[in-house]
Parts: structure tokens; C-alpha cells; sequence
């Protein structure tokens, strides 16, 4: 592992990296809450179904 090789790849990389505009920013954030949403109602869903299923153990 030759670690002055490594340091200057790294820095390389944080040079070329960027802050993302607000717009982008946005539209992440907004991906992201949506697959956040639809797992939680994909869960939710799961649930309603095991607890109206004859022979499941209520929680």
C-alpha cells in the first residue's frame, strides 16, 4: 500500500468534486422521500394484511 500514492488520488478527487445546485439538491431529496414513503406504505401494507390473516398472531 504506497499511502503518498493514495493521499494524492484522494485530494484529486475532493478537487473535482462539487457542491450540488439547489435544483439538484432538490430533486435528490425529493427521490429520496418518495422511496422513503414507499417503503414505509409497502411495511404498513404488509402489516394490514398479516393482521387481518386468519391464524397470524396479533401484535
Amino acid at each position: 500500500m504506497d499511502v503518498p500514492y493514495d493521499l494524492t488520488s484522494y485530494v484529486r478527487v475532493l478537487k473535482l468534486a462539487s457542491t450540488p445546485s439547489w435544483e439538484e439538491f432538490s430533486q435528490i431529496a425529493k427521490i429520496a422521500g418518495a422511496g422513503i414513503v414507499l417503503v414505509g406504505l409497502l411495511g404498513f401494507v404488509i402489516f394490514a394484511v398479516m393482521t387481518f390473516v386468519p391464524g397470524s398472531k396479533p401484535v
